[in-house]
């Protein structure tokens, strides 16, 4: 089932993730299509002002463009995800990564509460971000060895070495989301409607470009799982 996941996520502002509810899921009907018309669009500045790239939605997902609007991926939801009783979201799904030649690059795999990086074969799990019961996250990679801390603070998050060393910050001030560096200067921003747990996301410099903005993608999706 193509796209049948409601996109609420690109339609507001500073929410965080929080814990799965409990009881029958039942099925949404909204389809990506349909919620896609709320934004077209998230771009993403660098530090100086200059355009980096956008994430342009697509009725079966999104591609990423850079700041000449010339195509870098394209992303293909291909999801099933339920509400339960209590109105949160539940279900896998996953997001197809394809490069300009349409060839599959890999996948995020959407579960309740963690998101797989998985290889083009879906043979193997490359890295998983995984939400804990205090908001936190943490990223670890395929033999479950941690890679990121992603802490909650009063300002957003701030993403931390395995040895607690302070990599990036996540704020959002006003209309503004901004990813800083440990000097605390801008280093992406947008004005557009994203999570900052999706922000998060492009801290993430293990990751390929590519990489970063599916998984964003696919944390923006699930943003209440």
């Amino acid at each position: 089932m193509v796209g049948a996941i409601a996109l609420s996520g690109w339609s507001c502002r500073d929410q965080t993730l929080s814990g799965s509810g409990s009881g029958v899921p039942t099925a949404v009907t909204t389809s990506a299509e349909d919620t896609h018309s709320a934004v077209e669009k998230i771009k993403f500045k660098q530090g100086n002002g200059d355009e980096k790239f956008s994430l342009k939605f697509e009725p079966d997902g999104a591609k990423l463009v850079d700041g000449a609007d010339q195509e870098l991926a394209r992303l293909t939801l291909d999801a099933s995800i339920h509400r339960n009783a209590g109105g949160s979201r539940q279900g896998a799904g996953k997001v197809k990564i394809k490069d300009i030649n349409h060839q599959v690059l890999g996948y995020v795999v959407i579960h309740d509460g963690y998101w797989k990086l998985e290889n083009a074969a879906q043979t193997e799990e490359l890295y998983i971000l995984r939400l804990q019961a205090d908001g936190d996250l943490k990223l670890e990679d395929g033999t479950d060895k941690l890679v990121y801390r992603v802490k909650r603070r009063d300002y957003g998050y701030e993403i931390e070495s395995p040895k607690k060393t302070s990599l990036y910050k996540v704020k959002v001030k006003g209309d503004k989301t901004s990813l800083r560096n440990a000097n605390d200067e801008t280093v992406l921003s947008t004005k557009s409607p994203i999570l900052s747990t999706a922000m998060a996301c492009f801290g993430f410099d293990v990751l390929s470009p590519a990489q970063q903005a599916a998984l964003a993608y696919a944390v923006n999706l699930s943003e209440d799982l």
